[in-house]
């Protein structure tokens, strides 16, 4: 019954579970195992700047790696977890960051000027094409419409994708778990033509660069020259595993989606952050608006580590090895302690005021902090811009949408349905 519910109603069954039981309690997921989950930003501190050797990867994981792979660095224990970070971390840093904004608005402008004039459609599969396109751009260094090869592999990543968030899948899903993702003929077909596909370009770049052809800046070429520190290379079947979770960028498009639905629900919220893009200033309002997007609709709702040392919860509860914790993103963002009107869509509580290290985490926390966070909240603000800058978009309906759940995602229930005027 619990895995029914965290499946079809999960942040409905988390807030009925806090407010019966309080801010720590545990659930028995029959196919994710027993999970602490914690909304005290006391014991998420206790979590995040705990030695690294002392969390590792969860069961609970196991949903995202048929997806990603196993050798992807969301899924590696100590210390192989932080030594893989540091090859992956340089295409995030530095001028190349600057370089991947313009980018996104190239691309943001390209997929707004196909979009519909005078009638509805859903932003969040345009989102994603956004996001999908930029990311190919970034991480191979061209545009995959005018590549066979990467055009190959996008159509594979949105056959996959198409699979994954079909919703008449999460029923299954409640009851069978993770393995019938895994074991699943048509998904397993999915996955392998992107695999297959991400290989194929993985050995054509190794074989140019054996050959003295030098690299790009992409991020393909930055990951084939980074070694560990006895000088050897990512093997293939690691770089692949990088490369598709790299490609695997739904929590960005999923933001967006929510970011243009409540703005669109709050014209006049939307008209300050237009006025303040037209202006030209500072993105004061844009980076308020978007970590109040990330308050109040996290991608995702809950983060998961699993104890290798035992842990001490601050009401002196001692929680033993092998005890998966979770602190719960979505219930911390909705505290009304730190969050006054926590289900109100307000960016003001974030101008002038740095959001807390514990008290406001979409992006996880500690060393296995999402890596690419300052890519995405880039891309966040350059798609934003750029939209608000070419259209004027309106809603459909006067209702808020109310949160869905996909495989994967937890999406407005219409997709972010608007209109441009």
């Amino acid at each position: 019954m619990q895995a029914w519910k965290w499946t079809q109603e999960p942040l409905a069954f988390l807030g009925r579970c806090r407010d019966q039981y309080g801010d720590a309690f545990t659930l028995r997921i029959s196919h994710a195992g027993t999970w602490v989950v914690l909304s005290d930003p006391a014991d998420v501190k206790r979590v995040f700047t705990a030695p690294p050797d002392t969390m590792g990867a969860t069961p609970a994981s196991a949903v995202i790696e048929p997806l990603l792979g196993s050798r992807s660095v969301m899924l590696l224990d100590e210390p192989e977890h932080l030594t893989r970070r540091k090859i992956i971390l340089p295409p995030f840093h530095g001028q190349r960051m600057a370089g991947y904004a313009g980018i996104t608005a190239d691309v943001a402008r390209r997929e707004v000027a196909r979009w519909p004039v005078g009638e509805p459609f859903e932003l969040w599969p345009r989102m994603q094409a956004i996001t999908l396109d930029v990311i190919m751009n970034v991480v191979f260094g061209e545009d995959a419409h005018s590549n066979p090869r990467l055009a190959r592999i996008q159509l594979a990543l949105e056959a996959m994708t198409a699979w994954l968030n079909d919703p008449r899948r999460l029923a299954i899903l409640a009851v069978l778990g993770p393995r019938w993702i895994r074991n699943n003929r048509g998904f397993a077909r999915t996955r392998e033509a992107v695999a297959g596909a991400v290989m194929d370009e993985v050995a054509l770049r190794r074989g140019a660069a054996s050959h003295g052809v030098p690299g790009g800046s992409d991020m393909i070429s930055l990951l084939l020259e980074g070694t560990y520190e006895d000088g050897s290379p990512l093997s293939d079947r690691d770089l692949a595993d990088e490369l598709i979770t790299l490609l695997s960028d739904g929590p960005t498009s999923t933001t967006l989606a929510w970011s243009f639905e409540r703005l669109l629900r709050h014209p006049e919220k939307l008209e300050v952050l237009r006025e303040e893009v037209l202006a030209g200033e500072d993105d004061v309002y844009m980076e308020a608006v978007i970590r109040e997007t990330l308050r109040l609709c996290p991608p995702v709702p809950v983060v998961t580590r699993r104890l290798l040392a035992p842990l001490e919860l601050e009401g002196g509860h001692l929680l033993p090895v092998g005890t998966t914790v979770a602190p719960c993103v979505s219930l911390i963002h909705h505290r009304e302690d730190l969050y006054p009107e926590p289900d109100a869509f307000r960016p003001e509580r974030f101008l002038g005021v740095t959001p807390g290290t514990y008290s406001w985490i979409p992006f996880g926390g500690g060393v296995r902090r999402c890596l690419a966070a300052s890519f995405a909240n880039q891309e966040m603000k350059q798609v934003l811009s750029t939209v608000l800058k070419t259209v004027d978009l309106r809603a459909v309906g006067v209702a808020s949408e109310r949160v869905a759940r996909s495989s994967i995602a937890f999406v407005p229930d219409r997709r972010a349905l608007a209109l441009v005027a």
